[in-house]
């Protein structure tokens, strides 16, 4: 029973850490699944390219990435980028604005090169007949990819997509090695304050699997709408 009452006087009285953590962490998982989507679907373009050079680059970076641990890319992007003399700019409006960038860049290099391959599989899982058939009626390939292949593989991706938003909500713990303020580094901190280390690691263990169940049901509730309407 002192455990779970450890618990909940961390949880109220240290709310407000874990809400910033929350916070942030939902911001971290947001815009890395939306610039992975973005640059994911280009990479994936490149993926499929009749040029050849340009689709060696895509395999080639998709199968670093994959191959190499998440954290060694953020280190990398981190400390290695200003060691070259590339650096991430601060904000004064948003505080350590120079780590958030970092952390936002390496998970979304990471994420870029997952969703690749969801795209590239829903593409494929097409009817070839629709890009025929796009063609026939005087679409250029990329018209019809545009136009015509590429609506129908999103809609067949979207499900994976909802799984990968989940998936980076739970790596996103990572950042917090480099001072980021997410879910974790923030436990950290009450931890510090509290010295509770298991009670407060059971609330953050909580909280993270809230928003990925509440996650896991909209996106169930999406895939039972999606499969209503075709």
């Amino acid at each position: 029973m002192k455990f779970f009452a450890d618990m909940w006087l961390v949880f109220t009285r240290y709310n407000r850490f874990f809400a910033e953590g929350v916070r942030n962490t939902l911001v971290i998982a947001a815009v890395t699944v939306l610039f992975g989507t973005i640059f994911g679907t280009l990479m994936a373009m490149m993926r499929m390219s009749r040029f050849k050079p340009l689709k060696l680059i895509a395999l080639a970076y998709i199968e670093f990435i994959r191959g190499t641990p998440l954290m060694v890319q953020l280190m990398f992007i981190f400390y290695g980028l200003p060691m070259l003399g590339i650096t991430f700019p601060d904000v004064s409006w948003i505080p350590n604005f120079s780590r958030f960038a970092a952390g936002l860049v390496a998970m979304s290099m990471n994420s870029c090169a997952y969703v690749a391959e969801l795209v590239r599989s829903g593409i494929q899982a097409v009817d070839v007949g629709q890009m025929e058939a796009a063609r026939s009626i005087g679409f250029s390939h990329t018209q019809a990819m545009t136009n015509v292949v590429l609506p129908q593989a999103v809609r067949n991706i979207l499900p994976a997509l909802g799984n990968e938003f989940v998936t980076v909500i739970k790596e996103s713990s990572i950042v917090s090695v480099i001072g980021i303020a997410d879910l974790m580094f923030r436990t950290n901190d009450v931890i510090a304050v509290t010295y509770r280390t298991l009670a407060c690691l059971a609330v953050a263990a909580l909280i993270y699997f809230v928003m990925t169940f509440v996650s896991s049901r909209l996106i169930a509730l999406m895939e039972r709408k999606m499969s209503h309407e075709k």
